[in-house]
This record gives structure tokens, C-alpha cells and sequence, in this order.
């Protein structure tokens, strides 16, 4: 191995590494080798992006109407949260993905609690028109609209298996990506040298030995390099997200032109949440739950009595499972390995956070690569650092929709428990009783989630605001934007078409390129 970062080989295929290759690829003249072992299907729990996935595509050079096409994509515009609050009948609210009308203008959530939250208007409901466009079914954009261009923000929906196919033949066929189809029997370690203890090369059954500078672990949960290798360890949050299970289904539509939704549903269950997500061909419905709250047959029961019960088959096939030890690595990082995707960590998909860590992984990976293993242990401590926390905020995030939640059960009881809150969100919890979340509350440049999603998801939830009164809560800015808001919605939902017929346009026509 030279000084000199010449070859990035990644190890592993999937949405992870093909993502990582793709990314690398396209912004720099290196070799890259993507070793993937032969007959590995993809884990695909989620399939759902957020709109950032947008610029990554574009970043790469593909094609939004071919990859809407050969993925069976569809458009998601944000995420529907049913029985959460408390359970009754009509407990449901949004998390979309456009930001509040007028969000930082004015103190909306103030004008909302003093004016609008007695009527029962819900908060995203009246800061924002595209709960409405899911709930109509519409889709973000109109046939005109570029490619990757919106009239409301959005990310997908996707097969994962046919995504990694889709990835796979871009990165080989366009941006010159070396592909061995290769089973790893030894991971070759550097003896010598001020660098020894560095991975040298891996040797493969197929191809002998294949030598690397940099070395990207995307071989899953197994983390084959960063965590069996090297021996980084994983640091457990069962402690504050007890969910450890998932069954997973795909199921057809009841009528080829069933509608197609706009937004990924959680709905709440006795021990975890079913997602529903809805593709072109079918849906893809699964169930995540603790195993020490509920059997994993009271869990398919759960799961097979929501598919029957919303459309799909009464008797459908065995669920297929998945066990995972909710956590992250100590390190992501370690000498001239890094890991990204299920290898550097996995947590349930509540908010569809595990496309979104391997695309921000990559692309901080293309955009401060090390040009020499000099300068390589400087930038590893500055990864370490920017995804350490960002691993912690995601577990904020999502804590935060069990902790407000007032249903009724010992795994709901036990996820309000003090001592499996995180110490900085009780703090904030404490904050925002005061005020809305803000900026100030999450202040680095490329934060995981914005201060509008934690108010979608408080007020969402039911949280109360105490705030006094202050002068630069403009309560009369916030009224206008919440008619400008309910203006805006009542013409796009004339404008846009439902999220099936933009898709077969797309299928048919393709979208105009920007």
C-alpha cells in the first residue's frame, strides 16, 4: 500500500455499497472495486428515502424517470403516524416534508396553540398543505416538472433488491467501477511499516488477492472488516429503543389501479408499529417490534390481521424475519477502514434514517477524502465525530415519538420510563415547554432532522406549549401564512395529478430533463 489513496476498495453490494461506489465514482479519478459476495439478497427493511436521495441520484448522473421505472419507485411525500397519540379511532397526524409555510418568519407553533388547537385543527395540518396532498393521494410534481425538481418536496419509495441492480449496472456500465463477484476468506493485514495493523488487502476465493488503500465495510449487519477485523464494537440502545424484531410482507394491490399512497404509514401496535409503503406493483407492509414484549407469533398475528384488514390478503404467506441489535459502532472509522450502512449500525426504520445515514456517509466520504494515509487519521477523527452524533440524534428522534405517546401497556409504560430517555432530550423536553424548537436547539450546518420536524412530531403528539407571550412571536405574520398555506394547497390539489397517474406518465413518457 502506497501513501498515496489510489485504490477504495468496498466490500459489500446492496443499496450500501453501490451507493458509496456510485458517490465516490462520480466525484473522483480513483480505482474503485466493489467486492461483493456472490447469491447476498438485500435486507430492504424500510424502502423509503428522504428527498435527499434526490440530489444523491443526480449527483451520481442517473436518470430520475429511469430509476423511477427499473425500481418500481414511487413518490413519498412524508410519513403518517396512526394510533400513536393515544390510540382512539382518529388519532393521526403528519410528518411532511416540506418545511412549515413561513418557518422562521413567525412563531407558528405559538399561533397555533393560542388560536387554532382548541378547534382541532392539527399543527402540520394548518402550517403545511401537503398532508393533504397524501391524504388525497396526489403526487409532488406535475408531468412538466423536471426531473428531480418539485412543487413539493419529496423523496421515494423502492424495491431495494431492483434499487442495488439499478445502482449496480449505472456505476459498472457509466462511472467505470471494477465488479468482482468474490466470497472474502481472509482480510490480509499490513506487518510492517508506520501504518501495520492497516488492512492490506482482502483474499478472495475467485480473485486471489485484491489490495486497497481505503477500505469502505458495507457487509452489513456481519460488519466484516470494521467489526470482526478490527474489532470496533457495537455500542447497544436497546436500552432506549427497545425494538429488536421485524416480519416483513409484500402484497399485491386488490385492482392493478389501486392508488397509490403518497406517504409511509406507522401505525402503532400493542409492542412496536406496522409500515405500510406503497410501490407500484404491490406494498410493502412489515411489523417491528421488541421480542421482549411480544412473541414473534403474537407479532405475525398482529401483522397478518393489519394486511387483511386494509385490503390485502386474507391469508398471505409467511412473514419473513429479521433479528437486529439496535446499536452503533464506537467507531465508524478505524485506521484505513470505513464503515457505512448495517455495518456501521442499525435502528428501527421509523423515520427511514438508514438510507439517508449511508447517502450523508458517502457523500462527506467523496467530499473530504484523504488524498494520503497521512492525512487519513484527521479525517477519520472528524467522521467520527459528525456521525457519533449523528447516530445520537436519530435516537432522539425517534425516542421522542414513544416518550410523548400516552397509550396504554407495558411497552408503551416502559418506553416513558426517565431512566430510557436520553439525558439531552429531557433537557429539551423541559426547553420546549418554554419555547418552540428551534435553530439554536440544533445548531451544526447538516443536522439530521430540522427543528420543524421535532414541532411536526410534538405537536403531532399532543405536546403542550407554555409559552408567554413575546414580541417577536407575530402572531398576525403567522395567521397570513396559515392562509397562504390552505391557499396554496387548495390549488395544488386541482393541479397535480394522483401519484399513479404521474408514475405511469412517467413509465410511458419519461419526465422533461432539467
Amino acid at each position: 500500500m502506497s501513501n498515496t489513496i489510489g485504490h477504495i476498495v468496498v466490500v459489500g453490494g446492496g443499496s450500501a455499497g453501490w451507493l458509496v461506489a456510485g458517490v465516490l465514482a462520480a466525484e473522483h479519478r480513483l480505482r474503485i472495486t466493489l467486492v461483493e459476495s456472490p447469491g447476498v439478497a438485500p435486507i430492504g427493511v424500510g424502502e423509503g428515502t428522504w428527498p435527499s436521495m434526490r440530489d444523491t441520484l443526480r449527483r451520481i448522473g442517473v436518470s430520475e424517470s429511469d430509476f423511477l421505472r427499473e425500481c418500481d419507485a414511487a413518490f413519498k411525500q412524508g410519513s403518517r403516524f396512526d394510533h400513536w397519540v393515544d390510540g382512539s379511532a382518529g388519532d393521526r397526524y403528519f410528518h411532511p416534508f416540506s418545511l412549515p409555510q413561513g418557518h422562521g418568519d413567525a412563531n407558528l407553533a405559538a399561533a397555533w396553540e393560542r388560536s387554532h388547537r382548541s378547534g382541532g385543527i392539527a399543527f402540520a395540518d394548518l402550517v403545511n398543505y401537503q398532508s393533504q396532498l397524501c391524504l388525497d393521494g396526489r403526487a409532488p410534481k406535475q408531468p412538466q416538472t423536471p426531473e428531480f425538481a418539485a412543487v413539493a418536496n419529496y423523496g421515494y419509495h423502492l424495491d431495494a433488491g431492483k434499487f442495488g441492480l439499478f445502482l449496480q449496472r449505472h456505476c459498472v456500465d457509466r462511472l467505470g467501477v471494477r465488479h468482482l463477484l468474490a466470497h472474502v476468506d481472509e482480510v490480509v493485514t499490513r506487518r510492517d511499516g508506520a501504518h501495520a495493523g492497516d488492512i492490506a488487502a482482502l483474499r478472495t476465493r475467485e480473485h486471489g488477492l485484491v489490495e486497497g488503500d481505503l477500505f469502505v465495510d458495507c457487509t452489513g449487519m456481519a460488519s466484516l472488516l470494521l467489526g470482526r477485523h478490527l474489532g470496533v464494537p457495537l455500542l447497544p440502545q436497546r436500552h432506549v429503543l427497545f425494538n429488536d424484531r421485524a416480519l416483513a410482507l409484500q402484497v399485491p394491490y386488490a385492482q392493478p389501479d389501486s392508488p397509490i399512497a403518497s406517504q409511509t404509514t406507522s401505525t402503532a401496535q400493542e409492542a412496536g408499529w406496522i409500515w405500510d409503503i406503497g410501490l407500484p406493483t404491490r406494498r410493502g407492509i412489515g411489523h417491528v417490534y421488541s421480542s421482549a414484549h411480544v412473541s414473534d407469533e403474537q407479532a405475525e398475528a398482529a401483522l397478518r390481521a393489519y394486511v387483511a384488514r386494509t385490503g390485502g390478503l386474507a391469508d398471505p404467506p409467511p412473514a419473513r424475519r429479521l433479528a437486529f441489535e439496535p446499536g452503533y459502532r464506537a467507531r465508524f472509522w478505524e485506521r484505513n477502514c470505513v464503515a457505512i450502512g448495517l455495518s456501521a449500525g442499525f435502528i428501527e426504520p421509523l423515520e427511514a434514517s438508514a438510507l439517508a445515514m449511508i447517502e450523508l456517509s458517502a457523500a462527506w466520504l467523496a467530499d473530504d477524502m484523504p488524498a494520503t494515509r497521512a492525512a487519513m487519521d484527521v479525517v477519520a477523527r472528524r467522521f467520527n465525530d459528525a456521525f457519533a452524533y449523528r447516530w445520537e440524534r436519530v435516537i432522539d428522534f425517534l425516542k421522542l415519538h414513544y416518550v410523548l405517546s400516552r397509550r396504554s401497556g407495558a411497552y408503551w409504560d416502559d418506553n416513558r420510563r426517565p431512566d430510557t430517555v436520553p439525558a439531552r432530550l429531557r433537557e429539551l423536553l423541559a426547553l420546549w415547554r418554554t419555547r418552540a424548537p428551534s435553530h439554536r436547539d440544533f445548531h451544526r450546518i447538516e443536522e439530521v432532522f430540522p427543528s420543524a420536524s421535532y414541532q411536526y412530531i410534538l405537536y403531532g403528539m399532543g405536546f403542550r406549549l407554555e409559552a408567554p407571550a413575546r414580541a417577536s412571536d407575530l402572531p398576525g405574520e403567522a395567521e397570513r401564512h396559515f392562509r397562504e398555506s390552505a391557499r396554496l394547497g387548495a390549488r395544488m390539489r386541482q393541479l397535480l395529478p394522483s401519484n399513479r397517474e404521474l408514475l405511469e406518465h412517467i413509465r410511458r413518457h419519461g419526465l422533461p430533463r432539467g
